[in-house]
């Protein structure tokens, strides 16, 4: 190991940070989980939050019973609301960075929404600088919520088309599991998971209960259930080699999928 460090450091004072050999040396050190024990549950805004009492009264009582065996990273999605701003920024011409703001705005709502059903059981909302207590926060009451837009606001990397942002809750959410090192990522949506088409327009979809990244992307679906920047996240992904999706107004599928049951869709990096 002090070799690989006395080599490291070598490299990093004397090369390119993009080195070839550089990238290969920093591979090749230890690799460390931060939170191992931890699942980040992303709630989806537009097919969950949005629904009001019927979407989340449920997913409370499952989210307080859960915390007693297991540590939670709870994950806002932002929803109709954001999808309203989009429309009126993308119309005046306005830029993806700025949309990502108007975005992170509404997934902060439905964070703090979330915050308040959940603040008598002492599940605080974490965000920012704040972020430095979730350590605490997981042992003292094994939960914390999130706003699950990524930081980049105006720093957004623009889309090849258009001006959504292509990096948003679906893809803060993956990175907060990988970046602590989480054991899993559950995605809870409104849908059973991954069909072959849309299963609320096609008469007869397929449903899919386990895929590839590579599958997906052959199969022209690598956008009809996460965002897409999500698949090649996972792809390159150190920690989490697969993601969950799941049905979460179907009472239990929450509880069942952090059990480790296979619940909806497994999507795997390989």
């Amino acid at each position: 190991m002090s070799d690989t460090t006395t080599e490291l450091e070598t490299l990093l004072m004397q090369r390119s940070l993009t080195d070839a050999q550089l990238l290969d040396a920093t591979a090749q050190a230890a690799d460390f989980r931060i939170l191992p024990d931890a699942t980040v549950i992303k709630i989806g805004g537009q097919s969950i939050i949005d629904r009001g009492r019927a979407g989340l009264y449920p997913l409370v009582d499952e989210i307080v019973a859960a915390r007693d065996t297991h540590k939670l990273l709870i994950g806002t999605g932002a929803g109709t609301r954001a999808r309203h701003l989009y429309s009126i920024a993308a119309g005046l011409n306005l830029p993806a960075g700025v949309l990502a703001q108007l975005g992170s705005s509404v997934a902060d709502q439905n964070a703090a929404m979330l915050g308040q059903l959940l603040a008598k059981h002492g599940i605080p909302v974490v965000g920012g600088a704040g972020l430095s207590a979730v350590p605490l926060s997981l042992a003292e009451v094994n939960a914390v919520i999130f706003s699950g837009m990524p930081p980049y606001k105006l720093w957004m990397r623009p889309s090849a088309e258009g001006v959504i942002p292509p990096y948003r809750t679906d893809a803060g959410c993956f990175l907060m599991a990988e970046q602590f090192g989480c054991k899993a990522m559950i995605y809870v949506k409104d849908e059973n998971g991954l069909y072959t088409e849309n299963p609320k327009t096609a008469k007869n979809p397929t449903f899919i209960p386990k895929i590839s990244v590579e599958e997906m992307k052959a199969r022209g679906l690598h956008d009809s259930i996460l965002e897409f920047p999500v698949l090649d996240l996972l792809q390159n992904a150190q920690h989490v080699r697969e993601v969950q999706v799941i049905n979460g107004l179907v009472p239990g599928n929450l509880t069942r999928a952090l059990a480790g049951e296979h619940v909806g869709t497994l999507i795997t990096a390989r």
